[in-house]
């Protein structure tokens, strides 16, 4: 049998962690290091498949929490899968369940058998195990489904982050044996909170799970990004080389940069969505907050030398005007600025590691951009 999905690391910096190379799925390849748009609902907020596509998405997320919930996999697989359901005939990423779970934290309760909680919804009682979640995941049918585990939440005790690391050892194991879809990937989760020596051993007992890719999961919780680094560094050794390996829920400009620079591949983050919709937008030089008075006059463009369909067309000050007056094609705009301005971000990225000067591209970014005006 063919495996459903495989990686070519084609490249390593000399210098750096960074790395490139292509991930083959049944619904095409990736070029890594990628940013994929989080799809929650099956849709990426405030865009059409097509736009995404515009603005060079190569793989998109969608929540099993939230579809289990709404409409329900049965009706998704019914539609003949995830894919034909939103119309996007690119690679897709289901996440686990398991983050949602988690921060539904005064409505759930975990135990060892998988997680009972109340629906975000309508309080009715639900129940996800590690097998529930792969079964939701194989009748969603995305290309690549993750493992259920279990994400601690910042600060926590050692004794705290060590039973959730084991659980989630265990589940890792359970997930692995019930997972039957043959075109669907599943990836291990790296946790371990903020431990050291947890991170380290949790790397080395999932990568002897041999999953064909590795989360990384429980940061970006809350915590200081230093510490989010600091983690990465010590955990990336003991990480397979030959597997792709994909920071969970990051996604502002600067942790982009941070991230690959230590060697990851692929991210994912609401973040791009969920402020454009507010008026704020990416740029080189940091948060832009287009709602502000300062650009009611402004005629240029969100980004200089932006190709998204938003900056070749609009202004600051237009996008500006159609947000103060409530006009839902302001936070398309600004959605989609944010989105390609992300995809374009790892577009150059992919091209520095290509051409053996991304530590020059780490230190000209963080040259032009302005920290205070940061995530």
């Amino acid at each position: 049998m063919n495996q459903p999905l495989t990686f070519d690391l084609l490249k390593t910096d000399a210098r750096t962690g960074a790395r490139r190379g292509v991930v083959h799925t049944p619904h095409g390849d990736i070029q890594t290091p990628i940013f994929m748009p989080v799809g929650t609902q099956a849709t990426v907020k405030a865009t059409t498949p097509r736009e995404l596509e515009e603005a060079g998405a190569q793989i998109i997320l969608s929540n099993t929490y939230h579809l289990h919930v709404r409409p329900g996999e049965a009706l998704v697989k019914e539609a003949g899968g995830l894919h034909r359901f939103m119309s996007w005939n690119h690679p897709i990423l289901t996440d686990s369940g398991g983050f949602q779970v988690f921060s539904l934290s005064g409505l759930r309760k975990i135990k060892e058998e998988g997680v009972a909680f109340q629906s975000h919804l309508d309080g009715s009682r639900l129940f996800i195990s590690p097998e529930v979640s792969m079964q939701i995941q194989q009748d969603l049918g995305a290309d690549i489904a993750m493992c259920f585990d279990v994400c601690s939440p910042y600060p926590c005790d050692h004794e705290t982050a060590e039973a959730a690391m084991h659980r989630t050892h265990r589940w890792a194991e359970r997930c692995k044996a019930y997972h039957a879809r043959e075109d669907q990937a599943l990836f291990g989760i790296v946790q371990g909170a903020f431990y050291k020596d947890l991170r380290i051993e949790s790397a080395k007992v999932l990568s002897e799970m041999d999953f064909p890719g590795y989360g990384i999961g429980g940061l970006s919780v809350g915590e200081p990004k230093p510490i989010m680094y600091e983690m990465l560094e010590e955990m990336m050794p003991y990480m397979p080389e030959q597997k792709p390996r994909y920071l969970m829920g990051v996604g502002s400009p600067d942790c982009l940069v941070e991230g690959v620079l230590r060697g990851v591949d692929m991210f994912d983050c609401v973040l791009a969505t969920r402020i454009a919709r507010n008026g704020t937008v990416f740029t080189d030089k940091g948060r832009l907050v287009i709602r502000n008075a300062q650009y009611a006059h402004d005629f240029g463009p969100l980004e200089e030398g932006c190709d998204c369909y938003a900056c070749q067309n609009f202004s600051r000050a237009y996008i500006r005007h159609l947000i103060k007056a409530g006009e839902i094609t302001g936070g398309r705009l600004a959605t989609i600025h944010n989105l390609r301005y992300l995809l374009r971000l790892m577009e150059r990225i992919r091209r520095a590691i290509d051409e053996d000067r991304f530590e020059q591209f780490h230190h000209d970014f963080f040259a032009n951009y302005d920290m205070s005006r940061n995530f």
